[in-house]
This record gives C-alpha cells, structure tokens and sequence, in this order.
C-alpha cells in the first residue's frame, strides 16, 4: 500500500518551517500532497501560481533527497475533503508548541468524525524553527524587518520583488 499524506496551509509565504515539517514528513511517506488552501475572503501578498511556484522550488531538492513523490495542489474548502480527492490517507500537522497542540487536536477530531479512514500525524517542528509563523514573517517584511532568519534565500527574493521593504 502506497502511503500517501496531505499536508496544508497557506504557505504565504513559505518559512523554513514549512520546509523542516515536509522534509521530515517527506520521509515518513511514499507521495506527500501539499495543499495550497485559497480563501477568496483573504488577500495573501502572493497569489496562487507564485504560492505554488514557491514551493516547487522548495521541495524539490527535498523530494530528490527523501526519494519522495511530492506534488502540489491549491484547494478551497476543507483540507480534509481536499486529502480524501487526492487519496491521502494521512493528514500531516505541524506541531510548534502547546497551543499548535490544543488547536490540532480538536482539528483531528472534526476531521476523523468526516473522514474516519484519514489519520492525521503529528510532526514536531524542530527547535531551530520553533517560533517561526507565515503571518509573523510577512509582518517583518512589510515594517521593513530583515525576515532573513526565517526564510530561504530564494524566498527571501521573492519577499524583495513583492516590494517589502526587507533589509
């Protein structure tokens, strides 16, 4: 049986978080699905195509390295109507600290009472990466912070091209 996994979020932009938690996921899996949710409701600083070129970019070293199968897709609704189209049989949540853990577990709850054939595993981010959050990052960005630290080079171009006022 091919172990399939869906992992979401905004990915507005992607943080060095994003990428511990799938490098890490990536390795537990045979196919990691990451899924882009689009908010009609929001306006993210990247849009879709950027958001999905982004992440291109960012697993694919990843996916060479874990011999994983990683593709991409955007969804709006519920991630785990958009984990059950795309046959994944395990949701993928990343874990910073307790309050993460008290929101995800509830989460957990609603989606195995919709989906009960769809597990979803927990994958601790790493201490390096700990307190590093997409809304966080963009907000350095935008005041003129150096969000550096928290991103890759290559999204950190990204966040330049977007006119931030990055360092």
């Amino acid at each position: 049986m091919i172990r399939i996994g869906f992992y979401s979020g905004s990915f507005d932009p992607v943080t060095l978080g994003h990428t511990d938690v799938i490098r890490r996921a990536a390795g537990l899996l045979d196919k990691l699905v990451i899924g882009i949710g689009v908010n009609p409701g929001k306006a993210p600083m990247f849009d879709e195509a950027e958001r999905v070129a982004m992440l291109e970019d960012e697993v694919r070293a990843i996916a060479e390295a874990t011999k994983t199968e990683i593709a991409i897709v955007t969804f709006s609704g519920l991630a785990v109507d958009a984990a059950r189209a795309n046959k994944a049989s395990i949701i993928i949540r990343g874990l910073r600290d307790g309050t993460d853990f008290d929101y995800e577990m509830q989460m957990a709850g609603m989606n195995g009472e919709m989906a009960p054939e769809i597990q979803t595993v927990y994958v601790a981010a790493s201490p390096s990466v700990r307190h590093i959050a997409a809304n966080l990052v963009r907000a350095v960005a935008s005041m003129g912070g150096d969000p550096s630290p928290f991103v890759s080079k290559a999204v950190l171009k990204r966040l330049k091209a977007k006119g931030t006022k990055t360092r």
